[in-house]
């Protein structure tokens, strides 16, 4: 039982409210009577806003439904269907043209065009090592990864021919970047040449800093006629803090456990000790860096992001014994942290102009996004910030934002910082919107439909249209696979190509190979071009992905359920049993992608809209749900503190896995949370 004390009608969990008071109130000087009236007067305004948004969610989504079922399977028509999605009130009108007219934003966001690492903030070293990968070497990156074509490393030792062929591709990238940069060591002009000192040479491109390392004892840059002995790159210009999507945050005592970390890189104090090679090792955060009178941040900016307006959680309960909802404690808390640095109170600055950064994910449409707004000024106003202090990233996740992307933006447009499209979370929805349209094309056939070119598109020009260029980021998904950097580097240029000034890679690694990319694309300039070009329609976005018609072999239904089986299993084992909301998940071809609740998502969805439509059998899903634990399984036997799943069928982890697929068309909005959340409490006991 959560030992609790009563703060004007909040039931607040215990350690957290003395860590509130304690470690976020006092350094602030703010009085913690006044904060928990104030806490409690916002609750009792925006709880009934909150609910009465669900609610509307649910009553649309069952009008949208009855639809579906009227017709039957028949093909929908584009016009009739977006006159009955405005009948509803799921399509709004457009707002009038504008542009956003938000302030103080940092450069890292604004006006520089860099990666964007996101990172588990339960995962104290991940955290420090992703605020710390601002900085990272080329050589590192070339020698570790599959970026570059050269011999493999041999074992345990300096493998020289890869060394040498590390050396050669750095050169080439100076070379390109920089041009003149090898004139600059020789004491002549380069136009990029920032600044110099004893051990290094500072220079610019495409407003990006890249370093060039010199020191003659180094082992490498001994040998070196250049005596270079690395290539340091700027590379994650923003990590997200996650709170949502990649944590397993089901109670007071996770969330504590979120809120502290979150105040360990605010304030600079967060370290964390691990073995490694047999030593004890401390994770801190890196300092600035210093040229001269110069000081260049040696940190990402931190943005957090919250979770969505839907759960709810029992650290706080209210007046009649229910649990707050989660969104709008996030919002004080990590408010209230933020405004730490907002006073200059950290050992370092994370926001120089002031601003604290969330991310709120999983809106649907403006109405959701005015509660954000509105939510935001309560929170500012409690904690005494200048209004717009609190900058908000929207996530283009769900489909009535995407259709409805510039009202989105306008309901937010004094203090919206960031837009971006993710694939698979958007996906989940486009397959649970229209769940009672019909049987979905298979899952891998999705990237190729009319709906994802025409919302990747439309996010960047809506964006542009808004005036987001050079005020804010309009960023892209993930690459998943950390392990497949020569893919990536093919492959995800595309992004700054597409006007996008960041996008979400893995690792601090994967940070470094990709800003080349923001050498090689000068994002603003393709931004200028893109904002001539008319944004797309609705017919396109609003195309359902139905696979009407089509007869799936045994074989492939075979394969499609596996596919999403061995994903949705892999997921949930780690997620239920040890807390872990994402991590390394080998996939079915036992590659490891990173993978967080969106991969989830998509697979019990799409596993629950076959079964809807009689293309698979509950015999079926069941086939394929207990050979893929066999597999997965198999892929964890090096964990000894895995439970197997198979043998263990009443175990919370299966369990868990079956209501996500059996129980999925229910699921709000197709939402993986509420029965992840409840298996996870019963796992913990």
């Amino acid at each position: 039982m959560t030992d609790r004390v009563t703060k004007n009608g909040l039931h607040v969990d215990t350690a957290l409210a003395t860590f509130i008071e304690s470690e976020v109130l006092a350094p602030l000087g703010q009085d913690a009577g006044a904060f928990w009236a104030g806490f409690a007067a916002l609750v009792e305004r925006f709880v009934p806003v909150n609910r009465a948004l669900l609610a509307k969610r649910d009553d649309m989504q069952a009008q949208i439904d009855a639809w579906h079922v009227a017709r039957a399977g028949k093909p929908i028509e584009a016009g009739e269907y977006q006159a009955f999605l405005r009948d509803i009130g799921y399509l709004v009108p457009e707002p009038a043209p504008f542009a956003i007219g938000t302030q103080n934003v940092d450069a890292e966001v604004a006006t520089m065009a860099g990666p964007q690492l996101v990172v588990p903030v339960l995962n104290a070293r991940f955290l420090l090592n992703a605020a710390n990968a601002r900085w990272g070497s080329l050589y590192d990156a070339y020698y570790g990864t599959d970026a570059l074509d050269a011999a493999p490393a041999r074992p345990g030792g300096y493998d020289t021919v890869r060394g040498a062929a590390v050396i050669a591709a750095a050169r080439a990238f100076l070379n390109s970047a920089i041009p003149g940069w090898e004139a600059a060591l020789h004491g002549e002009a380069c136009e990029h040449l920032v600044a110099s000192k004893p051990g290094g040479y500072l220079f610019r491109h495409n407003g990006l800093h890249i370093e060039v390392v010199i020191d003659p004892q180094h082992p490498v840059g001994k040998d070196d006629p250049l005596h270079i002995a690395d290539v340091m790159l700027e590379a994650a210009l923003t990590t997200i803090c996650d709170m949502e999507d990649s944590v397993a945050a089901v109670d007071a005592e996770d969330k504590l456990a979120a809120y502290r970390n979150w105040l360990g890189v605010i304030r600079g104090d967060l370290s964390e000790s691990f073995e490694k090679g047999g030593q004890t090792m401390t994770r801190t955060l890196s300092g600035d860096r210093q040229w001269g009178d110069l000081a260049l941040s040696g940190r990402s900016l931190l943005f957090v992001r919250n979770v969505g307006h839907l759960m709810t959680n029992p650290a706080v309960l209210l007046a009649d014994g229910s649990e707050i909802p989660e969104g709008i404690m996030d919002a004080v808390l990590t408010s209230a942290i933020g405004a730490h640095d907002v006073r200059g109170l950290g050992k370092y600055r994370n926001s120089r102009q002031g601003s604290v950064y969330i991310v709120k994910p999983k809106q649907h449409g403006p109405e959701e996004c005015q509660f954000t707004n509105d939510l935001f000024d309560g929170v500012e106003d409690l904690l005494g910030l200048a209004r717009h202090t609190i900058k908000v990233g929207v996530m283009d996740e769900e489909r009535r934002t995407s259709a409805n992307l510039a009202a989105c933006i306008h309901a937010v447009k004094d203090r919206i910082v960031f837009i971006n499209t993710g694939f698979l979370d958007r996906t989940g929805d486009e397959i649970h919107t229209s769940m009672r349209a019909g049987p979905m094309i298979r899952k891998g056939a999705m990237k190729q439909s009319a709906w994802i070119a025409a919302y990747e598109a439309r996010n960047v020009q809506i964006g542009l249209a808004c005036g987001l260029s050079g005020k804010a980021q309009i960023g892209k998904g993930m690459w998943a696979a950390p392990d497949m950097m020569a893919d990536m580097m093919v492959q995800k240029i595309g992004h700054p190509k597409a006007g996008a000034n960041t996008a979400w890679v893995p690792s601090p690694t994967a940070a470094t190979l990709h800003a080349m990319h923001y050498h090689q694309v000068d994002v603003f300039a393709v931004q200028q071009e893109l904002a001539l070009r008319p944004t797309p329609g609705l017919d396109d976005l609003l195309t359902v992905p139905l696979g009407l018609g089509v007869n799936y072999s045994e074989a492939e239904v075979r394969e499609e359920l596996d596919n999403n089986a061995q994903g949705l299993l892999g997921y949930v084992v780690r997620w239920i049993d040890a807390g872990v909301g994402c991590s390394k998940v080998p996939d079915i071809n036992d590659i490891g992608l990173m993978e967080d609740r969106a991969t989830l998502r998509i697979s019990s969805q799409h596993m629950a809209n076959w079964l809807l439509h009689g293309i698979c059998t509950e015999a079926q899903v069941m086939d394929s749900l207990r050979r893929m634990a066999a597999k997965v399984d198999a892929q964890n036997a090096g964990d000894a503190g895995y439970e197997p799943l198979v043998g263990n069928e009443d175990g919370a982890a299966f369990r868990a896995a079956l209501d996500l697929v059996f129980k999925g068309v229910e699921q709000p909005s197709g939402y993986t949370e509420p029965l992840l959340h409840a298996w996870r409490r019963v796992r913990k006991g």
